[in-house]
């Protein structure tokens, strides 16, 4: 008896010392930080050992980050909602995500201005307006990334008269024409690359670059007269393309090998030629066109779930993730780019800052019209690539009439969009 009762008074210890909040050897965070984003293993490790640590030393606040797939963010950010109470403070996930879960999250109006009284940091008007769902400022930009044009400074010689030398020139498309013509007529070379090999991203250039600047949407126009006219550009502009770029998946080694001279591509299929020998490239804005400068962001935000235990905590971690300095420290750690247009400045000389500097540029262009990769297609979206690259193929390549083509692929993008249940993507939500 007197064994038993020992044993029960050595449990009703450590039920008090449980019940008071002291732990052994394990301290409690005081922030949880979920993310869809810098999930890798090398990634999140980066972030807990690089990233966290100035942060938890500056504030006294420790963080634990914990990297994890869309659907159990998604699924926890719900839960906690509907329960009424959670545990997750801060959370990082991509633009289309936060369209899923977005009314358990907190307005941030108040912090957005916060933000900008601190008078150091200018983030992309742009971005700032795709976080703002319903009338509130669900997100704050956190990190982007997207493709852009590079150039030899060979090719800058035989840029059209009219386009601005100083600083970084805002093309158009006409622009590009003009002066791909330009250097085949002085070289007898076609040095224009946009890559259109069996694993390129030429579908992203088609559908998130050209069809936004010409017609203002990605789905929405597939089949009109913009669509058209952007086609009858693409067919005159092909003819200075470099042939080579059909076998091409990247652009990081003709550019190297100057094959070509001026390329589109993602800033990761870039970064090769750039970070060996940066001293040779410019990265300038993507070209515009008649209704705009159209570009695909991979947008990530940072959103504080309306049951954060400590919103002013997330919110102080909001304020470091957006410096100029941290997010510097994250292309260079990472290769995510800065969302905020003073980061290009404390990004170190060397091939890193020219790929920032064109970055922010693009970034801050006055008419920016971002565009979103489609989400909810599911495993069809394969389907949904094949539908522009295909029309590529018949019209560019195969010479097929314009109209025709269109109609037929139009056809089956309308099939998909209607079968899936797939939101239209931005810009297309835009219109009327």
């Amino acid at each position: 008896m007197r064994r038993r009762g020992f044993r029960n008074m050595r449990w009703l210890f450590i039920g008090l010392l449980v019940s008071v909040g002291v732990t052994v050897g394990v301290a409690s965070p005081d922030l949880t930080f979920m993310s869809t984003q810098l999930r890798p293993i090398t990634e999140a490790e980066w972030v807990r050992t690089v990233l966290l640590p100035p942060f938890t030393e500056e504030t006294g606040i420790r963080v634990v980050f914990l990297g994890v797939e869309e659907p159990e963010l998604t699924t926890r950010v719900l839960a906690e909602y509907e329960a009424g109470k959670g545990s997750l403070d801060l959370v990082g996930d991509l633009h289309g995500n936060f369209l899923v879960y977005y009314k358990a999250l907190k307005d941030l109006s108040a912090e957005l201005s916060q933000l900008e009284a601190l008078g150091d940091r200018t983030l992309a008007k742009t971005f700032v307006e795709l976080g703002r769902i319903d009338g509130a400022q669900v997100y704050i930009p956190w990190m982007q990334a997207t493709y852009v044009l590079v150039a030899n400074k060979k090719a800058l010689a035989y840029m059209p008269s009219r386009v601005a030398t100083e600083g970084l020139p805002y093309l158009t498309y006409d622009e590009l024409l003009e002066w791909a013509k330009n250097i085949y007529q002085a070289t007898g070379e076609k040095r224009l690359g946009i890559p259109a090999g069996p694993k390129s991203l030429l579908c992203r250039f088609l559908h998130g670059y050209l069809y936004p600047s010409f017609t203002g949407a990605q789905v929405k126009k597939f089949n009109s007269p913009e669509a058209v006219a952007m086609w009858q550009y693409l067919k005159e502009l092909w003819e200075y393309v470099n042939p080579a770029v059909l076998t091409l998946d990247s652009m990081d080694t003709a550019l190297l090998s100057e094959e070509v001279w001026i390329a589109w591509d993602h800033t990761a299929r870039v970064k090769t030629a750039i970070l060996e020998r940066p001293d040779d490239f410019v990265v300038l804005p993507a070209p515009a066109g008649p209704k705009g400068r159209g570009v695909i962001t991979v947008l990530a935000g940072l959103a504080i779930p309306k049951t954060s235990p400590d919103p002013a905590g997330a919110y102080r971690l909001i304020e470091y993730l957006t410096r100029p300095s941290t997010q510097a420290m994250i292309l260079q750690g990472v290769g995510f780019f800065p969302v905020v247009a003073e980061a290009a400045g404390a990004v170190p000389t060397g091939g890193l800052k020219v790929l920032a500097d064109g970055v922010a540029a693009q970034s801050a262009a006055p008419d920016l019209l971002v565009s979103i990769i489609p989400g909810g297609l599911g495993a069809r979206s394969d389907e949904f690539k094949k539908v522009y690259v295909d029309a590529f193929t018949e019209i560019v390549l195969r010479g097929r009439p314009i109209e025709e083509v269109l109609a037929q692929q139009g056809a089956l993008l309308d099939a998909l969009f209607r079968e899936t249940g797939a939101p239209i993507p931005v810009p297309d939500v835009y219109l009327p």
